[in-house]
């Protein structure tokens, strides 16, 4: 992985913990499925979510509220993946 990429995942990764509990165990079990293999259009999709409001984002991924934004909606989808084993 290039310099750029591992800064950016690292990046990410800190904005990924959460003041809700329930995001932060979310986002925990996403990068222990995903370590840090984040394509460049899975990256993007996470910045813009980490954008939102704690609660905005909790509302989305609980499945409260939906998105109409397709590549959106499938980061959210992976979210809700459970822990394997």
């Amino acid at each position: 992985m290039d310099e750029t990429r591992r800064v950016r995942n690292e990046r990410l990764r800190w904005h990924s913990r959460r003041a809700l509990l329930e995001l932060d165990i979310v986002f925990q079990r996403f990068w222990e499925r995903t370590g840090d293999e984040l394509d460049d259009a899975i990256a993007l999709d996470l910045e813009r979510l980490l954008e939102m409001e704690d609660h905005d984002m909790w509302e989305l991924v609980s499945g409260r509220s939906a998105t109409d934004d397709p590549q959106l909606l499938k980061l959210v989808e992976s979210l809700r993946v459970p822990r394997a084993g």
